[in-house]
């Protein structure tokens, strides 16, 4: 089976080759016949892909050490479902990943579309792609590479890849990466085919959103998992491969927010073509990033030889993309301007700006060493407090103009529309601030944020009910009724209203955990106490017991909060006989409010244990406000009718 694997993956190798080469030439040669064939290599590499990577399941499964990726990967004792993740572990089962996903997005969208031309160029394009991942997996690190002998037991899992994470941060990050690809590869086939209007938008919509979707789930997975694993208290600390995802989803979002102006008025193309290439580009950085180990993370996989295929590889593609748009400059001028500075449009290029330039004051933080000790010999470090200190005002801002831009209207706004659709939001805001300052909100950044925060909420539910006004006027049905026509005849605006709130909450916890985190580390003998905030914990208890293989060492510790039982929280220390250093398993007790967070950070002989404690407001809205953004999403993609903007009123619809 390790022969078929691999063998399919050289095979695919040819057949990629061959379905680019037969798509491009039957387009010139106006040859159905050669496009329909090179079409069926497309579905060939996908089949024998997925064949390779069910193989290369399997052989994680059964614990067949005799392959050097399974032993690197797993053990005998390691639970089903980390062995199937195991996949993902390594370098070159996650290039493998990336391919399945890749081969599998390139064969819908192939047969989705009859012969087009556009298809045809698209899809040669992300088989490009393909030949890259089959080129590196076939010569440079074949996943099914054995050993001479069989060993008995296999290295075992990273201990910290063994959490609910890692079934779902590394796949839904990598279906964000790999669906970027598609607006990317439409959008140069249409410069490629001087076609310049709206049409590639319109057909990779769904995809781009998609794409979004994934990503953001990626990114709050990941930072769920380094909650909950990593032991330090906190869900990001602007590592470099953290950045790697969060920069690609901040070019994303802009670019689905430009697009809506390319849409409705026929402007920005040179800016969003542009924009999309800029996000494929930066999803390719994000993995040379990661299979380089040039910069020192958690994440990383390491130093690796891969690293340089990936720059080659990200540089060609620059150079080739932005050599056809500035080729094409002249098809992609602009037949309309800004009308006013005041309008939705100029609201949503703002909104662009501050997006595009978050993601370069995050990818200058994060390729700022490697600057440095290209030019000093030594290297700097960029900590946190930088990326707090740049990226927080531009993140308030691109808040404030969430809140705003569903105020004002298309091409310009008059004084009154202005004064009448400001009004009632900023006159709470006001009363909020005010109300949130006497109850005791007293650090200005926060109160500031808070009060932005509260502007945006207003202001988004006042849209709400002002379209159900409308319709309750104009069809007689009562207020859920119309509420709930109003929503599902409009997905794609009301669920960007319902994404909107999501990130709102989540932002509300990212302020409330940053600005009002307390924490307290102390070493405590049986019977005493560390007091925090309203709580007070008593240790209890040390002791150790077996989880099969591993020894875990765990704390008991009874908590009070204002004098009230609250239970009992647990921390843990896993040792694993495969690994010298052990993990952190938290103990955390969350509300709506508030999370104790408590980690076991070290004990002696006696039993007098080192705890660090931390009270994390807010951090429960994080997870909550991801999952309605999630929801918001589904809501505005789910086919049918109200995809569009602007619904009709009529009596009894």
């Amino acid at each position: 089976m390790v022969d078929i694997g691999y063998a399919s993956l050289f095979i695919s190798f040819f057949l990629a080759i061959y379905s680019i080469v037969g798509q491009l030439l039957g387009q010139k040669l106006d040859n159905k016949k050669l496009i329909k064939s090179a079409r069926g290599s497309v579905l060939a590499v996908s089949i024998l892909t997925t064949l390779s990577s069910l193989i290369l399941i399997y052989l994680l499964v059964i614990g067949d050490f005799s392959v050097k990726y399974i032993y690197d990967y797993t053990s005998s004792d390691l639970p089903l479902l980390y062995k199937i993740s195991a996949l993902w572990a390594g370098n070159a089962g996650s290039l493998l990943l990336w391919l399945w996903v890749l081969v599998i997005y390139t064969v819908s969208i192939t047969y989705s579309d009859k012969l087009k031309e556009l298809t045809s160029y698209a899809s040669s394009i992300l088989m490009t792609n393909a030949v890259f991942f089959l080129f590196i997996l076939a010569f440079v690190t074949n996943p099914f590479e054995k050993f001479d002998y069989i060993p008995a037991e296999g290295a075992g899992m990273n201990p910290m890849l063994q959490n609910f994470g890692m079934i779902i941060h590394p796949v839904t990050t990598y279906l964000g990466y790999v669906g970027f690809a598609i607006p990317f590869a439409f959008a140069m086939a249409a410069l490629i085919i001087k076609n310049t209007d709206d049409l590639w938008i319109k057909i990779t919509r769904k995809w781009t959103i998609l794409a979004w979707l994934f990503l953001t789930l990626g990114n709050l997975y990941g930072a769920q998992w380094a909650y909950v694993e990593l032991g330090w208290g906190g869900y990001w600390a602007w590592d470099p491969v953290e950045n790697a995802s969060f920069i690609p989803w901040l070019t994303g979002s802009a670019f689905l927010h430009s697009v809506m102006i390319q849409e409705r008025k026929n402007m920005l193309k040179i800016w969003n073509v542009s924009l999309i290439t800029l996000t494929f580009l930066l999803t390719l950085f994000g993995t040379f990033l990661v299979r380089s180990g040039i910069l020192t993370s958690v994440h990383a996989f390491g130093n690796s030889d891969l690293g340089m295929f990936f720059l080659v590889f990200t540089g060609i593609v620059f150079v080739a993309s932005f050599w056809l748009i500035i080729d094409r400059l002249n098809m992609l001028k602009e037949t309309r301007e800004f009308e006013s500075y005041v309008s939705k449009e100029s609201s949503f290029l703002l909104n662009n700006l501050i997006l595009v330039g978050i993601a370069f004051a995050t990818f200058f933080g994060t390729i700022y060493p490697l600057i440095g000790e290209a030019v000093t010999g030594s290297r700097p470090t960029v900590s946190i407090p930088y990326f707090n200190a740049v990226n927080a005002p531009l993140g308030l801002l691109m808040v404030a103009l969430m809140g705003i831009c569903p105020l004002i209207a298309w091409r310009k706004s008059d004084m009154k529309s202005l004064r009448d659709n400001f009004l009632v939001p900023v006159a709470l805001s006001l009363v909020f601030m005010v109300t949130a300052y006497i109850l005791g909100l007293r650090k200005i950044y926060a109160l500031i944020a808070f009060t932005t925060v509260f502007f945006v909420t207003a202001s988004t539910l006042i849209e709400f009910i002002k379209g159900t006004r409308v319709r309750m006027k104009m069809t007689g049905e009562n207020p859920v009724t119309a509420l709930f026509k109003l929503m599902f005849k409009n997905r794609r605006r009301y669920g960007g209203y319902i994404i909107h709130l999501g990130l709102i909450m989540l932002i509300m916890g990212v302020i409330g955990s940053n600005a009002y985190e307390k924490v307290e580390q102390k070493t405590i003998d049986f019977g005493e106490t560390i007091t925090i905030e309203d709580y007070t914990l008593t240790y209890t208890n040390l002791a150790e017991r077996k989880e099969g293989k591993n020894d875990v060492v765990y704390a008991d510790l009874s908590v009070t909060k204002g004098g009230k039982e609250f239970g009992i929280v647990q921390p843990e220390k896993v040792f694993y006989p495969t690994h010298p250093n052990p993990s952190t398993e938290v103990g955390i007790k969350g509300s709506l409010k508030e999370d104790l967070y408590v980690i076991l950070a070290g004990w002696d002989k006696e039993g007098k244990a080192t705890f660090k404690v931390l009270v994390n407001p807010l951090v429960a809205w994080l997870w909550i406000g991801g999952y309605v953004m999630v929801i918001g999403t589904i809501f505005a993609l789910w086919p049918g009718r109200g995809a569009e903007v602007g619904p009709k009123y009529v009596r009894g619809s």
